[in-house]
Parts: structure tokens; C-alpha cells; sequence
């Protein structure tokens, strides 16, 4: 099972607990996949600004 599934089901489980249960299995897979590109996009952004503060002249 590929870390992107473990996550669905996580995500499945605790949204059902909470009391959600009209999303469709590929909903959870779309949210997923959303997150995880909202991750790399915020990493490459704080490394991108860590790079900038590193170069800046003192």
C-alpha cells in the first residue's frame, strides 16, 4: 500500500468519525494528493526563502 492510500484511509477514518460518510473513495485520494502537492509547494517555498535570507550581504 503506497503512502498516499495509507493516507486516504486515515483521512476516511477520521473524517467518519467525525461524521462524515458521503465522500467517495476517490474524494479522499483528490484531498490527498491536493495536500501533498500543498506540502511540496510550501517546502520549496521555505527553502527558497531560507536560500535568500542565506545570500543576502551582511
Amino acid at each position: 500500500m503506497s503512502v498516499k492510500a495509507m493516507m486516504a484511509t486515515i483521512l476516511q477514518n477520521q473524517l467518519a468519525l467525525r461524521g462524515v460518510h458521503s465522500l467517495a473513495p476517490s474524494d479522499y485520494e483528490e484531498i490527498v494528493e491536493l495536500l501533498v502537492e500543498q506540502l511540496r509547494e510550501l517546502e520549496l517555498s521555505l527553502a527558497a526563502r531560507e536560500l535568500a535570507g542565506n545570500s543576502e550581504p551582511k
